[in-house]
């Protein structure tokens, strides 16, 4: 290991922010997905050549020919960005050679067990240490549980035999994504970043100061991590608390619906959430258990997250078992009753149904009742043995139909005319609130 002098590191440093600040530094991205594609494209809008690196060819293949398989990234944008060169995608780690600023944006999952997976962190930064040179900034974006930049990746990136704040530069930037947004980006999202000392601080926050609107420095890299794991946890704890009034409110025989709204019009004191068939996507189901495993290193059990977490999960269970009771209606033999799903992807207006609480329900229902689902985004469900094509939304289907059964709420699907045909409608989202005719139809969560 190669000992620099004082002036060395900070010559290096300087250096290295003289090529951020004057955008001739390559950037890369690590994983083009929802969080990579969208900031690939921003440095690319301020001048950065930007080379995107994913293990998927199909993506790659998609990106260099100027294709978008991302809602909110414009393809057009895309396309003007490829031709100008200013980025490109790539399968080979080998290009890692040529960056000076690598951004990490791989999916970090759950087991089955709720403990954290980082194998595709892990991996990645292995990739890096094979090629890294020195004056380079690493900045992890993905979620995860505080110590991850500190005690993971800066030793496997000091295996290589450079030095973390003297040779390189590390710091967590947690991505702060909120797909089909068209209030908040990239761009006007305030970004917090976190170093492993203050080098790859300086380094790191001058790196995403070029690009987003406004960057939040923090003490260090274990404070980012948290600050994001909060944030879903947040999330996370108040849609449980109203998925919890709403099953109270179902044993009442009362509205949760009618109980919000008249809540929410208090001034102050108290932010809307609402119930729903449970959660879904790439955070809320899994980020706030990144943190209630970390805790127990510290002997600290997370009481509010782990309750949390087992009342959302309990939703789907609910919605199947709600669904079932209105199916007596149908005096018919359960065996024929047919269910259709009504969205399946965990969020309005998006294709992506992963974590989304609409795959549990049918697999539930599907035990006892034949499940149909249209999904205008999604038009083809492969997920851990259920495989299934979206049906085409048709005056035969809604009347073949025991029930429709409402748990994505598209704004794309005329709901009235939905509600009109079908014999009876199970709204999970409050979707069907202004219909004024069939309300006898309806039945909410």
């Amino acid at each position: 290991m190669v000992i620099l002098s004082q002036a060395s590191i900070i010559s290096l440093k300087e250096s290295v922010l003289e090529k951020i600040k004057n955008r001739t530094a390559i950037v890369g991205v690590i994983g083009l997905g929802y969080v990579g594609l969208p900031f690939a494209i921003e440095k690319a809008k301020v001048g950065f050549h930007v080379i995107g690196v994913d293990q998927n060819p199909l993506k790659v293949n998609q990106i260099n020919s100027g294709h978008s398989y991302i809602d909110d990234v414009n393809e057009q944008e895309l396309q003007t960005l490829v031709d100008a060169g200013l980025i490109r995608a790539s399968a080979d780690f080998n290009d890692l050679k040529e960056m000076d600023a690598i951004v990490i944006c791989v999916p970090t999952p759950l087991t089955k067990n709720l403990v954290p997976d980082l194998q595709y962190v892990k991996h990645v930064a292995q990739e890096i240490a094979k090629r890294v040179r020195p004056g380079q900034l690493i900045s992890l974006e993905s979620t995860t549980y505080p110590g991850t930049t500190q005690d993971v990746i800066l030793p496997i990136l000091e295996a290589s035999g450079l030095t973390v704040e003297e040779e390189l530069y590390l710091v967590h930037s947690p991505e702060r994504v909120d797909p089909g947004n068209t209030r908040y980006s990239t761009k006007n999202t305030n970004k917090v970043v976190g170093g492993v000392g203050p080098n790859s601080l300086e380094v790191g926050e001058t790196f995403y100061k070029q690009t987003v609107d406004h960057v939040i420095p923090v003490s260090s890299s274990n404070v980012a991590e948290l600050v994001k794991v909060y944030e879903n946890t947040f999330r996370a704890v108040n849609i449980a608390l109203v998925n919890e009034l709403a099953l109270l409110c179902d044993r009442m025989n009362l509205s949760v619906w009618e109980v919000l709204d008249a809540a929410f019009t208090k001034p102050f004191g108290i932010m809307p959430f609402y119930p729903g068939p449970g959660v879904g996507g790439h955070c809320i189901p899994i980020d706030p258990h990144y943190l209630e495993w970390k805790a127990k290193e510290f002997n600290f059990n997370t009481h509010f997250i782990a309750l949390a977490g087992e009342i959302n999960r309990r939703m789907p269970e609910y919605v199947k078992d709600k669904t079932m009771r209105l199916l007596h209606k149908a005096n018919k033999p359960v065996a024929q009753m047919q269910v259709l799903i009504l969205g399946v992807s965990y969020k309005k207006d998006l294709p992506d149904y992963r974590e989304a609480p609409a795959i549990e329900v049918i697999r539930l229902l599907q035990d006892t009742v034949h499940v149909s689902y249209h999904d205008p985004h999604v038009p083809e469900i492969d997920d851990s043995g259920i495989n299934m094509k979206s049906e085409s939304l048709t005056e035969e289907l809604l009347e073949q139909m025991d029930i429709v059964l409402i748990l994505t709420d598209h704004s794309t699907i005329d709901y009235e005319w939905v509600v009109g045909k079908a014999k009876q409608v199970f709204d999970t989202r409050n979707v069907a609130k202004k219909i004024t005719q069939y309300r006898e139809k309806i039945t909410l969560l």
